[in-house]
């Protein structure tokens, strides 16, 4: 088996830090994300958005962005 050379660092430091075996840290980290990798992923919460009523539209139309330009600046449209 070929360790690359990020995971070799990485494994070198928890072996500093846990004062154990390169077998130990390996099978640890090992059983670990096999562990993640074989369970389902939870299932996220629903995001609802609550409906908020904004009265009509005070613009004929939202598509002409000059007549909403204009009317929100205070000009008068024509």
């Amino acid at each position: 088996m070929t360790i690359d050379d990020d995971v070799a660092a990485v494994l070198k430091r928890v072996r500093r830090k846990r004062k154990a075996t390169l077998k130990v840290i390996v099978n640890e980290a090992l059983r670990s994300g096999l562990k993640e990798m074989t369970t389902p992923p939870k299932r996220s919460r629903t995001y609802r958005t609550r409906v908020v009523a904004l009265g009509r539209c005070l613009v004929g139309s939202i598509d002409d962005v000059s007549e909403v330009l204009a009317l929100t600046e205070g000009e008068d449209f024509k």
